[in-house]
């Protein structure tokens, strides 16, 4: 017998207890008890609630229907960390005079920052544009317009004759990033069964991992090939399209169906309708069946109830006002260091890194970040099953330490450990566990936390772009800045952001492990 103990929160915040689960696959049960109020799951600025309402009993569903609505959004998740394997490989490939199959190699140092975080500029355009329209578009539109977008940036940036033409694919592929980011976790969240949801959402950051050691793996294949940066990015383009074709063929959201006339933009009979027949094909039964028209009519009983509550929305200025202020510095704090104390330039140019730590090589280097890519998924997997049983503070704590001590490792070995190579690859692998145990998984589950429901939506929002905007800026700077103090110097700066950042958790960060959204609220935020 497992017992798994999960949490989540609805709008009207009301506690549930699921029973028994057997597992069709199985003889073992799993036990569900799911506490509603805790803990929400939901991305960019939008709730991620479940389709079926927490105080329904338990819903019976097969494997299949759970697997395939998750997994071709999810691939907007594995081609994000994607963009981040293969442009560590491609860096390389780029600029070499050998291997680039170009005669526009020698780039400055400014024209790779621009290469490098060109998709991370996309992105955080395209969560700027994406917030307005999301509701109007919904989850499944607005994935197939990412997969378009993802579609045609990896064939653009993989048939670039230039570099002007590349930084278009680039920046076209980053608004995919964006609306991905957003409509992935919503799509999920509102078509799998209340009691695995938690898990799903969680297993988008998995998806991620699996991405970035894939664009590793691509990486270390073609990084003798002449050309071969061309196929590092241009491999994304059949992802994509199967993201596309699989999210052509799903239904739209129910929730979302019913949303339009929870909000007044739709006329209910049929919106119901087109609800019920969406979910009957989600959950593998005769169209219009009993049960889903059962579901459905909870649920809009539920959204209508929640809209009613909520006709007077925080206003912007608010977020910036007592608990919701309080609750910004939390969120936006640790997004913020999340990406200021190096993440994305270990990431991004890990190869880099490697090669001038001692692995001449490219072939070399590639293979060292397929390795830290295989440890980077593995620490996620350990920081998904571990966060609730000890808690956010203690994670954070170990890992940020971890990160500031992989650092300080790191500068010292460019100051005086350069006969150690294994010195850099040691501090690489103790930088992305660290990375993956603390501001990897928690940042943004305590961003999900800390909001109040009055300012939640557009306080998440903030969030969002101060986590792109951070991560496009930190990501552009890192070879000049690098080039201005050197390798040693660069990589101090760091460590001394991530000693800053640590204070930052000691001091201001609260515990959040059991608390319900109220409890926060009234004892955390006060």
């Amino acid at each position: 017998m497992i017992k798994w103990n999960a949490r989540h929160n609805t709008r009207n915040n009301n506690e549930a207890k699921f029973g028994t689960f057997t597992n069709p696959s199985s003889s073992k049960q799993l036990r569900f008890s799911v506490k509603v109020g805790s803990q929400n799951d939901y991305s960019s600025g939008d709730e991620a609630q479940s389709l079926i309402p927490e105080t329904s009993p338990q819903e019976d569903y097969s494997w299949v229907s759970v697997i395939i609505p998750f997994v071709f959004p999810a691939l907007g998740g594995l081609l994000f960390g994607y963009d981040i394997g293969a442009t560590s490989g491609a860096t390389i490939s780029l600029t070499s005079a050998e291997l680039s199959g170009t005669s526009w190699f020698n780039l400055t140092a400014v024209q790779l920052g621009l290469v490098v975080s060109g998709s991370l500029y996309g992105a955080l355009f395209g969560s700027l544009l994406v917030y307005p329209i999301a509701d109007f578009l919904g989850r499944r539109r607005e994935l197939i317009i990412a997969a378009t977008l993802y579609l045609l940036g990896g064939l653009i940036t993989g048939c670039a004759p230039g570099l002007g033409v590349l930084l278009v694919g680039r920046v076209l592929y980053g608004i995919g990033i964006g609306m991905a980011m957003h409509g992935a976790p919503l799509y999920i969240a509102e078509t799998c069964p209340s009691q695995i949801r938690g898990t799903l959402v969680s297993l988008k950051e998995l998806f991620i991992v699996l991405g970035i050691l894939l664009g590793y793996l691509v990486g270390s294949f073609q990084i003798d090939a002449i050309g071969g940066w061309r196929y590092m990015y241009g491999i994304s383009a059949p992802i994509a399209l199967l993201m596309g074709i699989g999210m052509w063929i799903l239904p739209p959201s129910p929730r979302w169906l019913l949303l339009r006339p929870a909000q007044g933009k739709g006329s209910v009979k049929e919106y119901k309708e087109k609800a019920v027949l969406a979910l009957s094909k989600l959950r593998g039964r005769p169209p219009g069946d009993r049960v889903s028209e059962k579901q459905i009519e909870e649920t809009f009983v539920t959204l209508k109830s929640s809209y009613a509550d909520e006709e007077s929305e925080g206003s912007l200025m608010e977020i910036f006002q007592g608990p919701s202020l309080k609750a910004f510095i939390i969120a936006g704090g640790l997004v913020l260091f999340q990406q200021i104390t190096g993440q994305p330039s270990v990431l991004y140019y890990a190869g880099p890194i490697l090669q001038s730590a001692g692995f001449s090589a490219a072939a070399d280097a590639t293979k060292v970040s397929v390795i830290i890519g295989l440890f980077k998924f593995v620490m996620t997997g350990v920081a998904v099953l571990k966060v609730d049983d000890l808690g956010r503070r203690p994670l954070l704590i170990l890992g940020v330490s971890g990160l500031a001590l992989s650092l300080f490792l790191l500068s010292a070995y460019y100051k005086f450990l350069g006969g150690f190579p294994l010195v850099a690859v040691a501090s690489l692998l103790l930088y992305v566990g660290c990375y993956q145990i603390s501001f990897g998984p928690i940042s943004w589950l305590m961003v999900s936390e800390i909001f109040p429901l009055r300012t939640r939506g557009k306080g998440i929002s903030l969030a969002v772009l101060t986590n792109f905007g951070s991560n496009a800026l930190v990501t552009f700077a890192f070879s000049p800045l690098k080039e201005a103090l050197g390798a040693d110097n660069f990589f101090l700066l760091f460590g001394a952001i991530a000693v800053i950042s640590l204070l930052f958790v000691v001091l201001i960060v609260p515990e959040t492990k059991g608390l319900s959204l109220e409890e926060i609220e009234s004892k955390l935020l006060k």
